[in-house]
Order: C-alpha cells, then sequence, then structure tokens
C-alpha cells in the first residue's frame, strides 16, 4: 500500500512523552494485531518542544511493556506541516486542542479532535496527564487508549 493510500494518524499531548508515545505504540499495537498495520502511518508529537529528542516516560514505557506492547519513540514537537500530512490529529486534552486550532493553517485537511472522543466506554473525552502523579495514572491512561484506539478503528469501518 503507497504511503498515500494510508491513513495517517499522530497522536498529541503537551511535552510527547507520557500519553502520545503511549497512544501511538498503543495504536499501533491494535493495527498490528488486526493485521491492518499497513493501511496506517502513525506517529505522535506535542505542543511544546520541552523534550525533543527524549525517549518516552519510564513510567509510560514500562505500563505498555506490562501489557505487550512495544515502545520506541522519541519525543518531537508538532509543526504546521503535520496539519497536511496527516489525516488525523488527536490530542489528549481541551490545552492541547487549543494549542492545536492556534497553530493550524486555513485550509488544513486534518481532522482535529480530542482522542478520547472515541472511547465508546466512558463519554469522558480527557486523557488526563499523568505526569506528576504515580503510576496508577498511566494504567488509567493505558486503558483510555485502547479503548480510544479501538473506538477510532470502529469509526473507520474496522470492525
Amino acid at each position: 500500500m503507497s504511503s498515500e493510500s494510508k491513513t495517517r494518524v499522530l497522536f498529541v499531548c503537551l511535552g510527547n512523552i507520557c500519553r502520545s508515545p503511549m497512544a501511538e505504540a498503543v495504536f499501533a499495537h491494535t493495527v498490528k494485531q488486526r493485521q491492518i498495520h499497513e493501511a496506517f502511518h502513525i506517529d505522535s508529537a506535542g505542543t511544546a518542544g520541552y523534550h525533543v529528542g527524549d525517549k518516552p516516560d519510564s513510567r509510560s514505557a514500562a505500563t505498555c511493556r506490562k501489557h505487550g506492547v512495544p515502545v520506541n519513540h522519541r519525543a518531537q514537537q508538532v509543526t504546521r506541516s503535520d496539519f497536511a500530512n496527516f489525516d488525523y490529529i488527536l490530542c489528549m486534552d481541551k490545552s492541547n486542542l487549543r494549542a492545536l486550532e492556534a497553530m493550524r493553517p486555513k485550509g488544513s485537511k486534518a481532522t482535529v479532535a480530542l482522542f478520547g472522543s472515541y472511547d465508546e466506554e466512558h463519554p469522558e473525552s480527557i486523557i488526563e496527564d499523568p505526569y506528576y502523579g504515580g503510576d496508577d495514572g498511566f494504567e488509567v491512561n493505558f486503558q483510555q487508549v485502547t479503548r480510544c484506539s479501538n473506538g477510532l478503528l470502529k469509526s473507520l469501518g474496522y470492525h
């Protein structure tokens, strides 16, 4: 499948070390398990550049590994070109959404939305930042991004 025909998804949080690399890893793992990974290009980024080049937070990576989900990412910052290069830019909270809308170029093709809006079990659309909390927050995030990944796939016609 050519890269042009792939559905391109970018997951976004503030620093790209906790929630968005976890969402990227879980979504990539989910589509691989369903054997539809060739249909997607998946990445993640942050609205801020605090951690560019860093590996994901060790707690985020450990939570993924605990569930058998590999993580391989280096933090990067969202760029204006992402709005042309991705079909979906899915963020974790309303602060990320405001930042993305502020930098979004006029006429961009990307759908910009809260990733949590794809969570069919819980209407709460915010995936809270676990950075300053304990390990439990990362587990909550993992469960959320797993449900949201399945909901996103369902919305795209993959049941």
